[in-house]
Formats: C-alpha cells, sequence, structure tokens
C-alpha cells in the first residue's frame, strides 16, 4: 500500500510538472529586421554616414600631410642633406605625429560610438519598452530574439511577436 501510495505521487508530481512546462508560453522576434522597418532607425544611420565621412575625411587629411612631410624627410635624408642628429629629431617628431594619429582614430571611433549611442539608444528603449508589454499582455514566459545568432535551437511552440510589437509601436 505504502508502495502504491509513493508511486502515486510520483506519478501526481510528474504530470504537474509535465503542466507547468506545457503552460509555458514562448514567442520570438528579429529586433534586427525590426529595427530596419523604424523610420527613426534609417535617419539615424543617414546622420551616423555623414558624420563617420566626415570625420574619417578630416582623419586621412592629416595622414595625408604627416605622409608628405615625411616623404620629403626621407628623400632629404637619403640625399645627404639632413645631418644624423637633426634626423634623430625629425624621426621623434614623426613617431609623435604616428601617436597622435592613432589617438585621432581612435577618438572617431569614441565620437561614432557616442553619436551611435544617442541616436538609436532612445528607438532601443522605444523597441525594448514595446517587447516588454506584449510580454506582460500576451502571457509569455519567455521571448527570444533571433537576430542573435545561435540564441534559439528550436521555436517550434513559440509565436512571431513582431506583428504584436509593430502595432504597439505604430508601425505598418
Amino acid at each position: 500500500m505504502k508502495k502504491l501510495l509513493k508511486i502515486f505521487s510520483i506519478v501526481l508530481f510528474l504530470t504537474s510538472v509535465t503542466n507547468l512546462l506545457h503552460a509555458q508560453k514562448f514567442g520570438h522576434l528579429n529586433t534586427g529586421n525590426l529595427l530596419v522597418q523604424i523610420p527613426a532607425t534609417k535617419a539615424a544611420d543617414e546622420k551616423l554616414k555623414i558624420l563617420q565621412d566626415s570625420l574619417v575625411a578630416a582623419g586621412q587629411a592629416h595622414a595625408k600631410v604627416a605622409q608628405e612631410e615625411y616623404m620629403a624627410f626621407a628623400k632629404e635624408y637619403q640625399a645627404g642633406n639632413i645631418p644624423p642628429v637633426e634626423a634623430q629629431k625629425k624621426q621623434a617628431e614623426f613617431e609623435k605625429k604616428e601617436q597622435e594619429l592613432a589617438q585621432l582614430e581612435d577618438d572617431i571611433s569614441n565620437q561614432l560610438a557616442q553619436k551611435r549611442q544617442e541616436l538609436l539608444g532612445p528607438i532601443l528603449d522605444q523597441l525594448e519598452k514595446a517587447v516588454n508589454e506584449v510580454g506582460k499582455e500576451g502571457g509569455y514566459t519567455m521571448i527570444f530574439d533571433t537576430s542573435v545568432f545561435n540564441a534559439v535551437l528550436f521555436a517550434k511552440d513559440s509565436d512571431d511577436i513582431e506583428p504584436l510589437v509593430k502595432a504597439k509601436m505604430g508601425l505598418k
């Protein structure tokens, strides 16, 4: 009798766990696809491209000037017109300019990253808010982002919530 009661308890427990697992609701969304459909994203990308082009052009101009100065120096040095002591000083100056160019490249990357965050941050916040609202309203346990490589290995029982998120964001 105790053995039968124990088996019944185990079966009851497994049944309740199975029911809980089946009661969970999963959704998926490709945020990459959705982001390109948001008009503000296109506008932000265009602004970033303009900024990037202008910063890169300025950086290339600095690099070109430095390269021309170095080539002129190298030509004069090879011709024997520059004494070794002065050549060492010039070499130190060129090393300093090389470091400045590397710093300029880092500054350009940082400026672009900061501007990207400034322009895309509000769009991503709006998207996150819409996903959270859809998740709560739809009773989802989890929503997976399928734009991330290998983030979802199996999605048979999940719902594509992109139309719901787009509706929340006022997109067609």
